[in-house]
């Protein structure tokens, strides 16, 4: 997600989770409207830590500077990272390496491959 838009999100959040705590908050609240507004208002606080926090500890598949990889008459060679059963799809490569397949069959990579 954009700065931009994380931001215009925030901002939204915050109204929502500001208005209805307020409604009830400027009737002259009793006990229970007072212990909702509460709970309303640090469920939306940890909600938007959160989404903001989330992003951020998510695992990144980086590679790097990969060798050479080669695969012949059916074979597989891969100097990056693998994933079989699919990945998180948040990743980079920078400065990877050549990849050679030769012969039917044969799967070469150098960088990320998130293939089932």
């Amino acid at each position: 997600m954009s700065r931009q838009r994380k931001i215009v999100v925030t901002v939204a959040a915050v109204i929502l989770i500001v208005s209805t705590p307020v409604f009830w908050l400027l009737d002259g609240p009793d006990a229970g409207q007072l212990v909702g507004a509460s709970v309303q208002g640090a469920t939306g606080v940890c909600g938007l830590l959160w989404a903001w926090i989330e992003p951020a500890t998510r695992a990144r598949d980086t590679v790097t500077r990969t060798g050479r990889a080669e695969a012949y008459g059916g074979g597989e060679a891969h100097t990056g990272i693998r994933r079989r059963h699919g990945g998180s799809g948040v990743g980079g490569v920078e400065q990877s390496g050549d990849a050679i397949a030769r012969g039917q069959g044969s799967r070469a990579g150098t960088g990320i491959d998130y293939t089932g």
